[in-house]
């Protein structure tokens, strides 16, 4: 639920201004592109610490907001990259000259030609929100104990090792979803990139 919530998130914000920023150019590109440096500076786990030391009662929403709102530099860079090399191909031109406007031709003609790569950091994206809010329900960071959450699970088993399973199965659940993730991300990967397909030839 926190990854796909998050990467959702991250995945709207990315693709909004990494298409912005591809389309237009110019002046636009220039200002977005020094708001994904800016952002890919803040280290999402210290600022996710940060904002649970302000809130009284943080919930499991505030975290999946704060990582979302930080994760998306990724998705829009490459939005950005693929925007840059499609908005002057025959088809974008040939929709500008029947009159469609700039958001029609944005994100009904460029957008679907450009998703497939923006596909892979976005399943990557779902592994890293996991690990995040894992690791912070295991160091025992403030959000609600009473939510479920492998973190947690592993918090409270690692006071008693001899019942190694208490830490044993929350942590393979960790890894085999990460894991799983990850493949899923790769095989995006390799389905959709040209180069590795000629590669595997």
């Amino acid at each position: 639920f926190v990854g796909f919530i998050s990467t959702g998130l991250s995945a709207v914000i990315g693709i909004v201004l990494g298409a912005i920023a591809g389309y237009f150019g110019g002046i636009v590109d220039m200002l977005i592109s020094r708001m994904f440096e800016v952002v890919a500076c803040i280290p999402p786990l210290i600022l996710i610490l940060a904002l649970l030391s302000v809130l009284d009662k943080p919930t499991i929403w505030h975290v999946m907001v704060v990582i979302g709102c930080t994760g998306w530099t990724s998705i829009a860079r490459l939005t950005r990259s693929e925007f840059l090399k499609l908005r002057s191909v025959e088809y974008v031109t040939a929709a500008r000259a029947l009159g469609a406007g700039r958001v029609r031709v944005m994100f009904l003609h460029v957008l679907p030609n450009a998703l497939a790569p923006v596909l892979v950091p976005i399943t990557f994206g779902v592994a890293s929100a996991i690990m995040v809010e894992s690791g912070l329900k295991f160091l025992g960071f403030g959000i609600d104990p009473s939510e479920p959450s492998w973190g947690s699970l592993l918090n409270a088993g690692r006071g008693n090792l001899t019942q190694w399973w208490l830490i044993f199965y929350p942590g393979l659940a960790i890894f085999l979803t990460v894991l799983a993730n990850n493949l899923i991300g790769e095989g995006i990967q390799d389905a959709t990139d040209p180069r590795l397909r000629e590669a595997a030839k």
